[in-house]
């Protein structure tokens, strides 16, 4: 009998945000603009990285590939949010929500892979300029890229298999947004030390060696940057570095503060409106903080539109 207790929990009920109608036909529409929004900047840049001579460069070949990443990673998040919004709350079966966390999680982790790529890239850009076009080769940049997509699908799926073997007996219902680990270890009923030493190393591996490699990069390129004599020259280097360096603040700053700052005393609701910044906001910021002031992305926007309306 009680064995049988333990394997009943076959499906999860999502609690999304329990509040009044009105409320959440305004979030449904919201979330629906950031939605088509992120969907439709991450590809604008795609496509411009793809047609446009101007920039077939390292630096927004990365981009374009963080742009793949923010799509599959909000893609995967937003639908199912608004079904939680449209009826209220929702059932995922205990599969589907390992595979929801799946994706989630090897997003987050190529996108972390990515910005350290991103940072070496400005490292070789300014700290050995006269080699920069024989290191950073097409092919090389390629291996990279793909490097990074392989270890961030392979590495997550070390714990994802161990995931499918917890038994969840305690509750069906999930106090959150979507699938995350915390709040699925949280209704495990299993021994979680192998899962937990897991996370804990790969925390390590995803998160403090690429930040401890970003720091040093940008060591370096400030260091390099001060040797520049020319104020110009020092402000034109230092600009080349601004939209990665504000990405990466973007980024750490939110997964910080939803996995690392403590939670105790913490509302669900706070939690909640946390998770939003790196699964929604995020997403949406980074197409625009790389086109703001980006003169190449301008010109190639005025070029692609002139294109087309000559033709």
């Amino acid at each position: 009998m009680q064995e049988n207790n333990l394997t009943t929990v076959t499906e999860f009920f999502i609690l999304g945000f329990q509040t009044s109608q009105h409320l959440r036909i305004f979030l449904f529409c919201l979330f629906l603009i950031i939605y088509c929004g992120t969907i439709s900047g991450n590809l604008l840049i795609i496509a411009l990285v793809s047609t446009s001579k101007i920039l077939h460069t390292p630096m927004y070949f990365f981009i374009s590939q963080l742009s793949i990443s923010d799509i599959l990673l909000i893609t995967d998040i937003v639908p199912n949010l608004l079904n939680l919004l449209l009826y209220n709350g929702g059932t995922m079966t205990v599969s589907d929500c390992i595979k929801q966390f799946y994706f989630f999680s090897s997003c987050e982790t190529f996108e972390c892979l990515l910005l350290t790529v991103m940072s070496y890239d400005r490292y070789v850009a300014i700290c050995n300029p006269l080699r920069y076009s024989s290191i950073m080769t097409n092919g090389y940049c390629l291996i990279l890229s793909v490097t990074c997509w392989v270890y961030g699908f392979s590495i997550v799926l070390i714990y994802i298999l161990e995931m499918a073997k917890l038994i969840f007996c305690r509750s069906n219902t999930i106090d959150y947004l979507f699938c995350d680990i915390l709040a699925l270890l949280e209704l495990s009923c299993s021994d979680l030390f192998t899962i937990q030493l897991e996370v804990y190393v790969l925390a390590t591996t995803i998160v403090i060696i690429p930040i401890s490699f970003i720091v040093l990069s940008y060591i370096y390129i400030v260091l390099s940057v001060l040797r520049i004599p020319s104020s110009t020259g020092r402000q034109k280097a230092f600009s080349t570095c601004s939209s990665h360096l504000t990405v990466v603040s973007v980024y750490f700053w939110t997964m910080f503060s939803v996995y690392v700052v403590p939670t105790k005393g913490q509302s669900s609701t706070i939690s909640k409106v946390l998770s939003l910044l790196y699964t929604m906001i995020t997403p949406l910021v980074n197409p625009i903080i790389y086109s703001l002031r980006n003169k190449d992305i301008k010109k190639a926007v005025q070029d692609t539109l002139h294109k087309r309306l000559i033709g």
